[in-house]
Parts: C-alpha cells; structure tokens; sequence
C-alpha cells in the first residue's frame, strides 16, 4: 500500500484512497473463489467498496465478476462510473421479488441497503427494507456466502466507563429505526439457519470520509461557528476504507451460526475534545452546549481488529485531513449524521 498522504487533493484522490485494497482484503479474495454481488452500493459506503473488492480481486489475479446492485435511475451518473471503472451494475429494487429472482447466481454477497435517515414518518418503508428485504436476499442467495451489514444502533447506550458494546450483548431497541435493524438480523439468522447459509453480520459504528461522518458533522459547525452539542458526548468512529476492507475480510468469517462483528475505531472519543482540536486545526472559537450524559451508543470493535488488524488511517490523521478538506471548501454528501440523537428518532 502507498504511504498516506499529508492532504486529500480532491474527490478523485479521495475515491482512490477509499478503495486501495488492504493485503488483507486482497488475500481475501485470492482465497474465495466465485463472483460477488454487492446489494445496495449505491448508498454511501458502496460505490468505494465496489471499487475495492475490484481492485483487490485484480491485484490478487482472480477472475471474477464484480457485480453492482442499485436501484439506479435511468439517468444514474454513478452507474456509469462504475461501470467506466470495471464493475458490471445491475438495476434491481430488492423489495421487488421478481426483480431480485432475476439477479444472477452469485456464491458471495455483500447485502449494504437499508434506511436509516427518514425512517420517522416512513416507518414501514423502513420495516420493509432493513427486516423484509434482507430476508427475502436470504431466501433467494439461499447458496450463497452472505456478508450482511447492520448498525451498532441495535445495542442499548452503555455507561461510558465501560467502554462500548460487545458482539455477545444482548440487542435492545430504541425507536423504530433500531426496531427494524434488529428485524434485519433475526431474519437473516432465521433465513440463513434455515437453509444453512454462512453469514457474517457486521455492525456499523460509524463510517467516515471527508464528505461525511460524525467528525466532518463536528469540524463543519466548528468551521460555521455553530454551537456544538455534546449531550451525546462519546462516539466511536473508522475510516471508511478500513471499514470497506474489513467487510471483505468478513467473507472469509461467514459461518452457520452467523459470525456478528463490530465494525468500529479503537478509540472512544470525546466529542468535546474533537470540537476543541478542531478549534486548533480550523482556528476557530469554540461553542459548547449541553453537558456529557453518563451513556452514550459505543461499540468495542476489538474482535474485528484481531482478526483484521488495526485500522490503517487514525484519528489524528483522519482529523488533520477533515480540517484541511473542509478548509479548502472540499464538497459534503449535505447529510448529517445526527450522531447526537438519544431518542432513537431519526
């Protein structure tokens, strides 16, 4: 791998660091044979992931294909990326059984769809994609190594003291977005005990580039000169291309009963220091509001990293880059993570 560089130049540059293949990934994939099929890569973290088992099945010299499922619209400008990159893309709406028998026969699967961010006011919506639909990917990859991804959202908030969730806790629902991603999870088991899939469930907590993530959340009000809440004053946090080569791995770990992973930093990290060095980086003043509970929504991502290794890009370096980025006027997704919701309404 090349060595990290001291700025993220633009989008391009960035896109080309968030899909570097590790050597884990690569090894990965040099040992599982057969295609993949990625479900869902139209979302944030999959276009990236794409990109990467791609690059890291070339650098491995397997002979694979690589297949891209969204719902793509007719005009989809990301469809036509992916496939200028090498990646065949296919249209698909999963809730759409018809359309999902129609997809090819493929021995590994990575299933990203879901919905989170509107889920209040669109409450079946939510149900029917995060419980409903992974089910019914279960049922029709019934052959299939499944790599399913699901939100550190379904644990309960822990004291902070004890540091975040283990994959052996018990789930707990707060609000209806949760509800679902525990749905999701006991369909698949269900789905996936029934006919006697391997499946790797990787709980999310939380992903980060420079065009979003909680630290981006954090330097944009810094930047703005906005109040900075720390009501929810811990937070775990990893960069999305060690996220993305993690989720590769996880093909490897896909197992009858399911092998469940923490996808997260080793860090918890406070959201007042974060806002505080970013004062420094932005040389802005600092507002802070509220006072830390003793709780917060934290995930022990250890398990991962022993398997994995250590994430490659740190804080310090992830936070020097957000900085810069948003210091040059680098583009945002413009979603907020609203990492600082308690009532699970988001």
């Amino acid at each position: 791998m090349l060595p990290l560089p001291d700025s993220v130049r633009d989008v391009r540059h960035l896109e080309e660091l968030l899909s570097e293949p590790s050597p884990q990934a690569i090894d990965t994939l040099r040992q599982i044979p057969g295609d993949l099929l990625i479900l869902g890569v139209g979302g944030k973290m999959g276009p990236t992931l794409a990109r990467m088992a791609l690059r890291a099945s070339q650098a491995a010299g397997s002979k694979r294909r690589i297949i891209a499922v969204s719902r793509f619209g007719s005009s989809d400008v990301l469809r036509g990326q992916l496939d200028s990159a090498g990646l065949e893309t296919i249209a698909c709406d999963v809730l759409d059984a018809g359309q999902l028998a129609k997809l090819p026969d493929c021995p590994n699967v990575i299933s990203m769809f879901g919905m989170k961010f509107g889920s209040t006011g669109q409450e079946a919506l939510t149900w029917g994609l995060n419980c409903l639909a992974p089910g019914m990917v279960c049922a029709r990859f019934a052959k299939s190594r499944i790599v399913l991804f699901s939100t550190g959202n379904v644990y309960s908030m822990r004291p902070v003291a004890l540091g975040g969730s283990v994959e052996t806790d018990g789930l707990a629902a707060n609000g209806e977005y949760a509800a679902s991603c525990i749905g999701r999870e006991r369909l698949a088991e269900y789905q996936c005990g029934r006919f006697g899939i391997p499946l790797a469930i990787l709980r999310l907590n939380y992903a980060l580039e420079m065009r979003y993530g909680v630290l981006v959340d954090v330097a944009q009000r810094v930047w703005r000169e906005e109040p900075i809440d720390v009501c929810m004053g811990y937070l775990n946090t990893i960069w999305q291309g060690d996220a993305n080569a993690q989720a590769i791995c996880a093909l490897a770990y896909a197992s009858q009963p399911p092998c469940i992973l923490n996808i997260a930093g080793p860090e918890t990290l406070s959201v007042r220091r974060v806002a505080l060095q970013f004062g420094e980086l932005l040389q802005k003043p600092v507002r802070i509001e509220g006072s830390e509970g003793l709780e917060a929504l934290l995930s022990n991502g250890q398990k991962a990293q022993r398997l994995f290794g250590s994430p490659r890009v740190g804080i310090a370096v992830m936070m020097a880059w957000i900085a810069d980025w948003i210091r040059r006027g680098g583009a945002t997704h413009g979603k907020p993570t609203h990492f600082e919701v308690r009532d699970g309404k988001y």
